[in-house]
C-alpha cells in the first residue's frame, strides 16, 4: 500500500501540519522547527508524488487533499505554503470538523491572473509546462529563484531552496506538470466564502508569484480570516524572517484557543 512520508517533532498540545510548496518537500521546514516544537506537535509530510512520497503520480486537488487526510491526526491546525495552501484549503473545505484552523503562506485559492483577479500570467505558467519538458532542472531552478528574488538574502534563500529539492529524488515530471495544472486551474474563493474557520493568511511583501493585493482583496470578502503582509519578505517568509514567521503561528494558536474557550 503507497503511503505518504510523515514525520512528526515536538512537544506542543496543538498538532500542525505543515503543507509544503510546488517542487520541493517537508525538509524545508527545517528552518522553523527548534521555534515551533515548544508549542506545536509539527506534522511534516512529503506531498503525494514529491519527496519521498515518491510513489505517487499526478493527481487532482480534491484527490491530493484526500490522501493526505488519511494519515492526518483527527484534528490540527493545518498550514500550506503557495500550492500547499490550496490543499490545506481544500481539506478546510472538505472535512471542517478535522481542521481547528487554516494558515496560508504565500497562497491564493486562485493563482491565475484574469480579469480584475491579481496572480501569475496563464502564459507564464503554459511556459514553465512547456520548460519542463525541455529542460527539467534548469526549469525547477528557475522556478525556485523566483520566490526568493528581491530579499536581503535572496541568493541564499535560494540556495537552501534548491538543496531541499536535491536533497531527494527531484519529482517526476508529469508529477510537477499536474502541480502547474492545479496552480492554473484552481479557484476557491467562491467556497472559502462560507468558510467559518479561524484563518491567518501571511504573504511576502516583495512576493512576485501572489501578489501583495490578493490580500486586501480577500480582506474585504473574508472577513472571519485576518492578513499579514511581511516587509521584506517575499514568497518564502518563513526562510528569511523565521523568528517573525515562528511569532505568527505561535500568536494565531492562541487566537483559536481563545475562541475555542470562549464557545
Amino acid at each position: 500500500m503507497k503511503q505518504l512520508y510523515w514525520n512528526i517533532y515536538g512537544e506542543g498540545d496543538c498538532d500542525l501540519v505543515l503543507l509544503h510548496g510546488w517542487g520541493l518537500n517537508a525538509e524545508v521546514w527545517h528552518c522553523i522547527i527548534d521555534r515551533l516544537a515548544p508549542h506545536f506537535r509539527l506534522h511534516l509530510v512529503d506531498l503525494p508524488g514529491y519527496g519521498r512520497s515518491k510513489d505517487f503520480g499526478a493527481m487532482s486537488l480534491p484527490d491530493m487533499a484526500k490522501i493526505v487526510l488519511q494519515q492526518a491526526p483527527e484534528q490540527a491546525l493545518w498550514l500550506g505554503w503557495s500550492m500547499g495552501g490550496l490543499v490545506a484549503s481544500q481539506i478546510a473545505l472538505t472535512q471542517p470538523e478535522r481542521v481547528r484552523g487554516l494558515i496560508t503562506v504565500s497562497s491564493s485559492p486562485c493563482f491565475t491572473a484574469h480579469d480584475e483577479w491579481p496572480g501569475i500570467r496563464p502564459e507564464v505558467l503554459a511556459g514553465f509546462q512547456q520548460q519542463l519538458s525541455e529542460d527539467f532542472q534548469r526549469t525547477v531552478e528557475r522556478f525556485l529563484a523566483l520566490q526568493t528574488l528581491g530579499t536581503a538574502s535572496a541568493r541564499q534563500d535560494a540556495r537552501l531552496l534548491k538543496a531541499v529539492v536535491l536533497q531527494h529524488q527531484m519529482p517526476a515530471v508529469e508529477v510537477l506538470i499536474g502541480g502547474l495544472d492545479i496552480l492554473r486551474t484552481a479557484d476557491l474563493r467562491p467556497a472559502l466564502v462560507e468558510s467559518a474557520l479561524p484563518m491567518l493568511r501571511i504573504y511576502g511583501y516583495l512576493d512576485g508569484l501572489v501578489p501583495r493585493k490578493v490580500a486586501s482583496l480577500l480582506d474585504s470578502t473574508w472577513p472571519h480570516s485576518q492578513s499579514v503582509v511581511m516587509k521584506g519578505s517575499a514568497h518564502a517568509p518563513f526562510i528569511s524572517h523565521p523568528d517573525d514567521f515562528s511569532k505568527l503561528l505561535i500568536d494565531f494558536l492562541a487566537h483559536v484557543d481563545a475562541k475555542i474557550t470562549l464557545k
